[in-house]
């Protein structure tokens, strides 16, 4: 055998070996995941548009992920309902749900599902694996994989069905193929270029950060003439980086089995809200105009753009939330250094530092000279990617910071090159110090979900400075039906919730809780106190603007399971009662049966409670709005312009509203969006 065989042969076994490793390690310390909040609105998604080949449902997200796990799903009986009119996305998610967990077995779906994830992450991981290797060589690929392997964040994300991992691997693998392309300008290396690109395009709306950045990469090595070899000529050079973006977009189309139209039997708009009302609904005149431009000109398809005015108003243009982010209360975003300062919270610190070696390295230039440029445009991409996270909402954390991650990885790994370069053995021992205290602090973890490093309170403290998604999405549920079933039932108790639990309907696998049914439970929310076993989510313990459940904070918990605790005693069930009647009337007025006298009922109520809670008097203002009741109207807008942060734009709408109820007739004023409903 050659050695240059050879040594593919061992890249490969290593690549492999690797891999494995990683699907091993993931599946072992998530074994006991429940599904997280999102996953199971887009399996049943997925499969319906394999069965179908209709895309209405779901439309928040493009179809990779999705349409992966539906086609496996679909090789097994899988049982969906026939479509039926959608009232916004709380009654979409509910419809979906009700198939994966009361139509199916959910147990069954999550095996399968995890399965199918593990093949596609893999995968993924593989092909930016190739991707490295083709620029940076042997080690560094083998060290980035590692590195992911390693890292706790990526273990969580690897088996669940969501789009975070995807965009990431698939953005990074990318930039690193359009690089080699506009190097090289050989039509290989373009096309992978645009297949990479596509895929991530596919994969969640903010690969559009993607698209955008390749492009500036293309133009600048274009303009400045940057290649391995001869160049074609200028107007050549911008035509194949224009031919990578088309390609690109000739993929994503090609996930939608290239029709505009979200169901191949109906023109009609199919969506749970109209899309020229979805894209009214975001703030900003240049994201209006240009959503209305791909709209019109049939530039993407339909669900696609719905699925990005969705992104722009709930992610770019910040959606309603209590933050707090280093043990701190912020609305809706925290401050700029939050994303930087998450990935440094999450990442365990021996990687951490292996990065910041590798920065060092660059800086000193101690490394090839050719790894500048595809590094310069890695960073380039991160540097963008975060620029917008910052501008944005922040309640995703660290799932939406997964982008930046293979840099980091990059970085790592040439500190792991360098040290097999170097004959320091200082460099060495460091190098091998940072890895073995990696693999220490993380490769144990189980439940990776929940980790942080140790500068940022550990897996079990982590909760006390953050209360993000990477926090916990509902990946204790399995645990609060187990101990509901174990020590409470038996002893006849019925807990107070508070914690996003799956709908499930069969008794063996379901929770019975305080207000599941309203005849049995009367009156016992309508006290300022209340008595009993609480289960609560670290999420909902921690400090926030509205809906604030301080006492629980002071309590010392009967028994913890991660992030999610239990609680015995009488505690203030005031603000707890509020978010539960404002999340039923949510039901009552977008469900398949509206009955909004009772949602203003409700609403009133929270109201009452807790006036901070903006988004409520709002919702109550457009209910009356409805029925045609001005002064009630008037009286609930007012109520809430005057607990809306000045700085958010719904507070100038709010204004504008309340002006125009004065002034004109009531039947030609349409209802101000619900921001909670982002």
């Amino acid at each position: 055998m050659e050695f240059g065989t050879r040594k593919h042969l061992v890249f490969f076994v290593v690549l492999i070996a690797i891999l494995a490793g990683a699907i091993v390690r993931s599946n072992i310390s998530t074994s006991l995941d429940s599904f997280t909040y999102d996953e199971a609105y887009h399996i049943g998604a997925g499969v319906a548009y394999v069965k179908t080949g209709d895309f209405r449902l779901n439309p928040e997200h493009p179809p990779l992920t999705k349409l992966w796990t539906g086609a496996y799903l679909s090789l097994f009986d899988y049982n969906i309902t026939p479509y039926r009119a959608l009232a916004d996305k709380v009654d979409e998610r509910a419809f979906v749900e009700n198939d994966v967990y009361n139509n199916n077995d959910p147990d069954v779906v999550q095996s399968r599902s995890r399965m199918a994830m593990f093949g596609l992450n893999g995968l993924l991981l593989f092909i930016f694996a190739i991707a490295v290797r083709r620029i940076f060589g042997d080690v560094v690929a083998l060290g980035v994989v590692a590195f992911l392997a390693v890292d706790p964040t990526v273990a969580a994300h690897m088996p669940v069905v969501m789009t975070d991992l995807p965009v990431a691997l698939t953005s990074a693998t990318a930039v690193l193929f359009a690089v080699q392309a506009f190097r090289t300008w050989r039509a290989v290396d373009l096309v992978l270029a645009g297949l990479a690109l596509g895929l991530a395009l596919s994969a969640k709306h903010s690969a559009i950060i993607t698209l955008f950045a390749i492009a500036a990469i293309g133009a600048i090595m274009t303009v400045m003439r940057i290649s391995d070899a001869k160049t074609p000529g200028r107007i050549r050079r911008f035509a194949s980086v224009a031919a990578v973006l088309l390609g690109a977009v000739v993929v994503l189309w090609g996930f939608y089995f290239f029709h505009y139209f979200e169901s191949p039997s109906s023109t009609d708009d199919q969506f749970n809200r109209p899309l020229v009302e979805k894209i009214n609904d975001v703030k900003s005149p240049v994201y209006r105009s240009g959503l209305t431009v791909m709209k019109d000109g049939h530039l993407f398809p339909r669900a696609y753009t719905w699925g990005l005015a969705d992104t722009i108003r709930a992610g770019a243009e910040g959606r309603v939330g209590s933050m707090m982010a280093f043990g701190n209360l912020y609305y809706s975003k925290a401050p700029w250094f939050y994303f930087p300062g998450v990935v440094a919270a999450k990442l365990p610190l021996g990687l951490l530092l292996l990065s910041l070696i590798g920065v060092f390295l660059l800086i000193a230039r101690r490394l090839p000279g050719d790894f500048a440029l595809p590094v310069i445009a890695m960073t380039g991409f991160a540097a963008i990617f975060l620029f917008f996270l910052i501008r944005g909402s922040s309640y995703g954390g660290i799932r939406h910071a997964l982008p930046v991650y293979p840099l980091m990885a990059v970085l790592a790994s040439f500190a792991i090159y360098a040290a097999i370069q170097s004959k320091s053995y200082l460099h060495r021992g460091v190098v091998a110090v940072a890895l073995l205290a990696a693999l220490v602090s993380a490769i144990h973890v189980m439940r990776p979900w929940e980790y942080f490093n140790e500068m940022a309170g550990g897996t079990s403290g982590g909760h006390r400075y953050f209360n993000d998604e990477g926090v916990d999405l509902s990946l204790r549920s399995n645990e609060a039906i187990r101990y509901y079933h174990e020590v409470l039932k038996p002893a006849g108790e019925i807990p107070y919730v508070f914690y996003l639990l799956p709908d499930i309907k069969d008794p063996a696998k379901s929770i019975d809780y305080v207000g599941k049914d309203p005849v049995r439970d009367e009156g016992k929310w309508s006290a300022e106190t209340a008595t009993g076993t609480f289960i609560v989510g670290a999420k909902y313990i921690s400090p926030h603007l509205w809906w604030d459940k301080k006492a629980f904070r002071e309590a010392e918990p009967i028994a913890r399971f991660g992030n999610l605790f239990v609680f015995r005693g009488t505690f203030d069930i005031r603000s707890m009662r509020a978010q539960s009647l404002e999340f039923k009337a949510s039901f009552q007025i977008y469900g398949p049966e509206p009955n909004i006298e009772k949602a203003i009922e409700m609403l009133s109520e929270a109201a009452k409670i807790d006036p901070k809670a903006f988004f409520v008097s709002l919702e109550l203002g457009n209910q009356y709005l409805k029925l045609g009741k001005t002064e009630e109207a008037l009286r609930a807008y007012q109520v809430a312009l005057e607990n809306c942060p000045s700085s958010d734009e719904n507070a100038r709408l709010l204004a504008t509203q309340i002006e125009r109820i004065k002034t004109e007739p009531l039947d030609q004023i349409s209802p101000l969006r619900n921001p909670w409903l982002e």
